[in-house]
């Protein structure tokens, strides 16, 4: 077979979850554009997880698109927390009604990239065998699209199905008359469990750390409410950027500590009951800052769940007591604390007796083996780095990316990495990522990047480029911002660490999003402080 003939564009977009599509739409009016999506849809994170329950932890009207009036007034949404379909569903409409669909090739990762330094040109070459010169690359790859599996031995003696929650069949599954073990009790363990519960024969849960977790407060959404949206959305928009990324929650003014008991009960109940899903992190203004405010919101949801779960064993295994609330994203459920109170589930602490390997059975922990027809793993992401990562890089001199960050990552602005021209990220390592509304501000870091791009073409400027100076100023600010808070004291996805020998320092910027934006075009504005142009 003829190998396929060398195309050249301006851009190559990689991935067309909502970041990557919004860059498809912003880029193809001035440039020529080219995405490649290794999924054989669109969507991205909401292609990717279809276990049950999924669904996003911000409210729909705010997890949206912004950038088109037209969209925003006449797209509705059917619950305050849209589940995954619909989310699905949105990404579809949005490629089908701006066009998107003709620029992107379906199920074609891209492999490898290769910087010509003589040209400046970047080199694509893909899973199906594309092989795309371009001047600029965009990788919208996704903060957490690889999955971390467990490495125990026997999985092929298992004869049972063992599945990822990102790779849940479209068809779905009937766990009914199935004994399900379940390992993982994050985000998705704790969306994903409550409804297997309900249809297994029995559920077993293999919980290494307990997470804390907020009733979601899901419901059909209000008419009036969206209404209310619609008449003020631009505006809404802005005070997006204005705060933490997200505007639906209630900033006070007061600390924890200059509340009464009295005060701080009302004030915490308040926030477990609001629909606004993140409200007991803001409750008061030191939660995230200060160890003992943190601690007054920790022993509220911990006597939340004792007096939701009835075995009392049971609700201190649950109880988290290793790491403060906030350290790690705080997760958002729907039953999850009541489930514990079937029959049908058992929890199991796997930080006391680990988890040794997969048998002929189901699994064995260093005390018992539990025999299993179904094992589901909510094992998490090699997030931030592992999409990128798992792409053959290599940029100036024949370096690759993977050795350049074999000790952790290293970016200016979570956009750029020295000695990588050309090359951006959206939602990169060191970018306030998951710490934000995650589409207003995808959109906003593709429209910096195009900019970007624009003043380029505008100076005549063929390669853009950042320092290693200009890294390790981006490094100590992340790593400062981080120390004022209680995310240091938290072992999780955004410190590497929830992955055995995984390394890396900080990798998510906890400084506010409006402190990001302002030092992001500061440097721009400062004429392209950090940056090289050539």
């Amino acid at each position: 077979m003829d190998s396929k003939p060398v195309e050249t564009v301006d851009v190559v977009v990689i991935g067309a979850g909502f970041s990557g599509l919004y860059a498809i739409h912003r880029l193809r009016g001035e440039h020529s554009v080219v995405c490649f999506e290794a999924g054989d849809g669109v969507g991205g994170t909401w292609y990717w997880n279809r276990y049950p329950g999924a669904r996003v932890d911000i409210q729909s009207v705010e997890y949206s698109y912004g950038f088109d009036e037209d969209l925003q007034q006449e797209w509705s949404w059917p619950e305050y927390f849209s589940a995954q379909p619909d989310l699905e569903r949105y990404a579809n409409h949005v490629a089908d009604r701006f066009g998107l669909r003709d620029a992107i090739r379906l199920s074609n990762p891209v492999q490898r990239l290769r910087f010509d330094a003589d040209t400046n040109h970047w080199h694509v070459h893909t899973g199906r065998g594309d092989h795309v010169v371009c001047r600029y690359v965009v990788a919208a790859t996704g903060a957490l699209s690889i999955p971390n599996v467990p490495a125990w031995p026997g999985r092929d003696r298992f004869p049972g199905k063992i599945l990822h929650t990102t790779e849940w069949p479209r068809e779905g599954i009937d766990f009914s008359g199935q004994r399900v073990g379940f390992i993982g009790t994050g985000s998705t363990g704790i969306q994903a469990m409550p409804i297997i519960a309900e249809q297994a024969d029995h559920l077993t849960v293999f919980q290494r750390t307990p997470a804390y977790c907020m009733p979601s407060g899901n419901r059909p959404l209000d008419a009036a409410y969206e209404a209310e949206w619609k008449a003020d959305y631009t505006p809404r928009r802005q005070r997006i950027l204005q705060t933490w990324g997200v505007s639906t929650i209630e900033y006070p003014s007061y600390s924890a500590l200059d509340c009464t008991p009295e005060q701080r009960e009302e004030i915490l109940e308040k926030g477990w009951q609001s629909k606004s899903a993140f409200q007991l992190l803001v409750a008061f203004t030191d939660v995230q800052t200060d160890r003992a405010a943190n601690e007054i919101v920790c022993e509220f949801v911990r006597n939340k769940i004792r007096s939701i779960v009835h075995d009392p064993v049971v609700a201190e295994r649950l109880c988290p007591t290793t790491y403060p609330i906030g350290g790690k994203r705080l997760c958002i459920g729907n039953g999850y604390y009541e489930m514990y109170n079937r029959d049908n589930v058992t929890l199991v602490d796997v930080r006391s007796v680990p988890i040794v390997e997969f048998t002929e059975n189901g699994l064995r922990t260093a005390e018992a083996e539990y025999p299993l027809d179904v094992i589901v793993t909510a094992t998490g992401f090699d997030a931030l780095t592992g999409s990128m990562m798992r792409i053959d890089i290599e940029g100036l001199g024949g370096v690759k990316l993977a050795d350049k960050w074999a000790e952790g990552p290293t970016t200016y602005l979570g956009a750029m990495v020295a000695g990588f021209p050309n090359l951006f990220m959206i939602h990169g390592p060191m970018t306030p990522g998951a710490q934000a509304q995650m589409i207003t501000t995808g959109e906003w870091q593709v429209n910096w990047t195009a900019g970007v791009i624009a003043d380029m073409a505008r100076d005549g400027y063929t390669r853009i480029d950042t320092t290693p100076d200009a890294e390790a100023w981006w490094a100590d600010e992340v790593n400062a911002v981080s120390m004022a808070t209680v995310h240091r004291f938290a072992d999780s996805w955004y410190n590497a660490r929830n992955i055995e020998g995984k390394k890396g320092g900080f990798m998510i910027y906890v400084g506010g999003f409006p402190r990001y934006t302002a030092l992001s075009n500061g440097a721009v504005q400062d004429g392209y402080k950090g940056f090289v142009r050539s």
